[in-house]
């Protein structure tokens, strides 16, 4: 006797057919009214703030500021370095490696660098490449000459490459686990066969044969990169340009500055912002078109080999230094936090101060304590939003379209700086700004799809034979959900969670626009202290901030191993 693949009738989906509609209305209401609230102080309106006639004056005053188009230019440069060299990254190291013990080794060592904050990144790169910093104090003077730190722009350079190089650390992790997850909807392994067997060499078989249908999985996580690089503000007021900055920061100045009437002008500059990722999310699509058609008649030449030794090189050595650059910043961190005495062009500190943590603990205590009840508030929400979804989505068996992602990537494809202000206006009429409740609303917006994207893949892999064998043993349906169905997807269910509380723990933005600055997190609290003077600080406040996801991941792996540790299989 065997089971069906499809063993149990389709059910109705009961009270579970209103999670998908809620969700909907939970993260996509916020973005449409946050950008049309937006949207009408751009042209004047904000009565408010005493504009209740619509007029262009924002945007003249807009024009007219200083440092506008040096600022665009810089939010391009690294905006579009970041995304094509992550992208170049991932797609040349899964060509040259893909399916062997060094890509299940990369990912292993990456996949730390996914729980890790933005903001704590950037200053860990930030203490790394600066002319004071570890790497020039490890080199100097023996290798570099340099007797006193240079007087060079490695960090913060104008137009933002530094910036574009500590996005694009950050975003290969991103890129990778979404390639390979893309990996698992193609027919990968007989394409690589046929061709193979054509003679075909690993790397010229791989992009002839699997990049053409992976890219198509893949522009919506690439649009989202391109997005996020073109609006990120933390990482850009630690690493990036300063006169002038980056657009988004810009605009995020205006917002807080004491003269409301520059209020009309910042919201100008968050309609700008958005148009601006708008249009360069249209030039890559018709940069993509074209490049398909330059590449098409190479795909289609027969040549059996594509310069592999060098790719394969390159492409195992980028993803390792980044690796071993991440592990280079979070040590600095480390060594930072606990340096007393240090002279350049020492490679330690000459006396070692302890002290600097009891120091700072007191005054991250309530930051911390914020970031945790929003994190785990917003992550337990988004959880069982997505488990509600997929659970519908599995027993009225169908699978959502291509315009269902679409709908899944806006809060990730929008800029946060073209709509968070007006949800901050919107959250100031309910009288919710400052308040836990619009806290944990901002951070689920973007804790969501991040969850559900980690999930959706081992949820619909879900054998459902298992359910049916609990049927016939006369098990009920919540039992047969909580008990079997949870139970055997507790391993990527913990990950998810991991994912939300990673998530959570980096924003900054949600964080200061719904905190209106009575609710602060470790992640508002490192941004601050990031143009400061003091680096034991800085470091203790960035290493506090890593190290909580990172400690998120750890308990995922484990609690699954520990239930299910007199179980074969289930820990795995």
């Amino acid at each position: 006797m065997t089971l069906d693949a499809s063993p149990l009738p389709a059910a109705r989906g009961g009270w579970l057919a209103a999670v998908p509609a809620l969700t909907l209305a939970l993260f996509l209401l916020p973005v449409g009214v946050g950008l049309a609230a937006t949207l009408a102080p751009a042209f004047g309106w904000l009565p408010a703030l005493g504009g209740e006639t619509l007029s262009l004056d924002p945007w003249r005053r807009l024009v007219a500021e200083p440092g506008l188009a040096r600022a665009v230019t810089a939010t391009l440069v690294s905006g579009f370095a970041a995304t094509l060299l992550a992208a170049a990254i991932t797609v040349a190291f899964l060509a040259a490696w893909s399916g062997t013990r060094l890509e299940r080794w990369v990912r292993a060592v990456l996949s730390p660098v996914l729980a890790m904050p933005h903001a704590a990144l950037a200053i860990g790169l930030a203490f790394l490449l600066a002319p004071s910093g570890w790497l020039a104090r490890l080199a100097s003077p023996w290798a570099t000459g340099w007797d006193l730190p240079p007087d060079l722009a490695i960090v913060r350079d104008p137009f933002g490459l530094s910036l574009a190089l500590a996005l694009a650390t950050k975003e290969v992790p991103f890129l990778l686990f979404m390639a390979l997850a893309a990996m698992q909807q193609i027919r990968v392994a007989p394409s690589l066969a046929v061709a193979r067997s054509l003679g075909y060499a690993p790397v010229a078989a791989w992009v002839k044969t699997v990049l053409p249908p992976l890219y198509r999985q893949m522009r919506l996580p690439l649009f989202a990169v391109l997005a996020y690089s073109l609006s990120v503000v933390d990482m850009a007021m630690i690493v990036g340009p300063t006169t002038p900055p980056t657009l988004a920061v810009l605009v995020l100045t205006w917002f807080g500055d004491p003269e409301l009437d520059r209020r009309f002008v910042a919201a100008a500059g968050a309609v700008l912002q958005t148009g601006l990722v708008i249009a360069a999310i249209a030039l890559w699509v018709v940069a993509e078109r074209g490049v398909a058609r330059l590449a098409r008649p190479c795909l289609s030449d027969g040549r059996r080999r594509l310069a592999e030794t060098p790719i394969r090189m390159a492409a195992a050595a980028a993803p390792i230094g980044l690796g071993l650059l991440v592990a280079a910043a979070l040590a600095g961190l480390a060594v930072w936090s606990l340096a007393g005495s240090w002279r350049w062009p020492d490679p330690l500190p000459a006396t070692w101060r302890p002290g600097a943590w009891g120091a700072a603990l007191p005054g991250l205590a309530g930051p911390a304590a914020t970031a945790l009840v929003a994190a785990l508030a917003s992550t337990a929400l988004a959880l069982a939003l997505a488990i509600g979804c997929l659970e519908y989505e599995a027993r009225r068996r169908f699978r959502p379209t291509q315009r269902g992602l679409w709908l899944l990537y806006v809060p990730l494809l929008v800029p946060q700086i073209g709509f968070l202000f007006g949800v901050q206006v919107v959250l100031t009429l309910l009288r919710l700004d400052g308040s836990w409740l619009g806290l944990v609303w901002a951070h689920l917006l973007f804790v969501l799809p991040y969850v559900f994207l980690a999930l959706a893949d081992p949820w619909r892999a879900f054998d459902p034979r298992w359910s049916a064998i609990a049927a016939c043993l006369g098990r009920p349906p919540a039992a047969r959900f909580w008990r079997v169905k949870l139970g055997l997807l507790l391993r990527p269910v913990m990950i998810a969670a991991a994912v939300g509380f990673a998530v959570s723990m980096a924003q900054y933005l949600p964080t200061v626009f719904a905190g209106a600055g009575r609710l602060t997190t470790l992640t508002t609290e490192a941004v601050a202290l990031a143009s400061g003077s003091d680096r034991r600080v800085i470091a203790v406040t960035a290493f506090a901030q890593a190290v909580l996801p990172m400690a998120g991941f750890a308990l995922a792996l484990a609690v699954p191993a520990l239930l299910y540790r007199r179980r074969q299989g289930m820990q795995r």
